[in-house]
């Protein structure tokens, strides 16, 4: 049995999907019982888990073979770092009590930096705490989601500009589609397992692009023009609280800029295996600017 936590996201419906294909049995796990409509009509087994609940943790994981793990990072949580900190404890207490033979875990890049890199520091403490829960543990870093950037689209397409945290707009960065992220983890899930304990793969898209090529790419997609502008270093924080997050989590977003435009952040150098997704930026921009066309106003 492979058992998908965050089943109803894009990176784990991918998973769950790539798995139900090849003939596998899957058990994908999800918070609320709707999530599973679709995953059920691909023939998954349906578990309801929170991951700051032992118990559910402990029962969504029971006779699995291998278990696929996703942490998110919980939106509207007033102590974000505090709650996502214990689903990890939860998780490896759970997995650590029922050792399957294969964990994989989504991770990110920069995850091996011990220093304050925000959101990117509670990856870090899920490699801490994960690495030693099954025999075979299968780190899986994801570069920047390419969807991250349907937060601003709406306001880009409205206003004529792109605001960006990164800077300079010409850095190329990697960025990958969380389907690419998924049907790779579902690779690594199938590969026979190596001598090795634990296994770090970083995962990105087929090219490295810059702020101006995703502004370059919406105009393409939309028709409308749109121009990259950096959003002041002041200017990051108010930004992120009108947009409804709270302050504990503006905060690791702030933090997390604040290293990656040093370019502190990439693939671990030396240790990581690289993995390269499909999916082009304009991709992702058709099905998003299709979603929004088709959304109730």
């Amino acid at each position: 049995m492979f058992v998908i936590f965050g089943a109803a996201g894009n990176a784990g419906c991918a998973s769950a999907t790539a798995l139900r294909k090849a003939g596998h049995p899957v058990r994908a796990v999800v918070r609320r019982a709707e999530q599973g409509t679709d995953l059920a009509k691909l023939g998954c087994e349906i578990a309801l888990a929170d991951l700051t609940d032992p118990a559910s943790v402990a029962a969504a994981i029971e006779g699995a073979h291998a278990v696929q793990m996703l942490c998110p990072v919980p939106v509207g949580d007033a102590r974000p770092s505090v709650t996502m900190r214990r689903m990890i404890d939860v998780a490896a207490a759970a997995l650590r009590a029922n050792p399957p033979s294969i964990l994989l875990a989504i991770s990110d890049y920069g995850a091996e930096l011990p220093i304050n890199t925000g959101i990117t520091s509670l990856f870090h403490y899920l490699e801490r705490r994960l690495a030693d829960v099954a025999r075979h543990v299968i780190f899986l870093r994801s570069a920047e989601h390419m969807h991250n950037w349907a937060r601003v689209l709406p306001v880009a397409l409205a206003s004529g500009v792109l605001p960006s945290f990164h800077d300079p707009l010409t850095r190329r960065i990697p960025a990958v589609a969380a389907q690419d992220v998924g049907e790779a983890a579902a690779a690594l899930l199938l590969d026979a397992p190596g001598a090795e304990a634990v296994r770090v793969v970083s995962i990105e898209g087929p090219r490295r692009i810059s702020v101006n090529d995703i502004a370059a790419t919406l105009r393409e997609v939309s028709g409308t023009e749109v121009a990259a502008r950096v959003l002041p270093r002041e200017s990051w924080t108010p930004t992120l609280l009108r947009a409804g997050l709270g302050e504990n989590h503006a905060h690791l977003i702030t933090d997390l800029y604040d290293v990656y435009n040093t370019g502190k952040i990439d693939v671990e150098s030396g240790r990581s295996e690289r993995r390269f997704g499909k999916t082009e930026l304009s991709e992702v921009f058709a099905a998003l600017l299709s979603k929004f066309e088709r959304a109730p106003r």
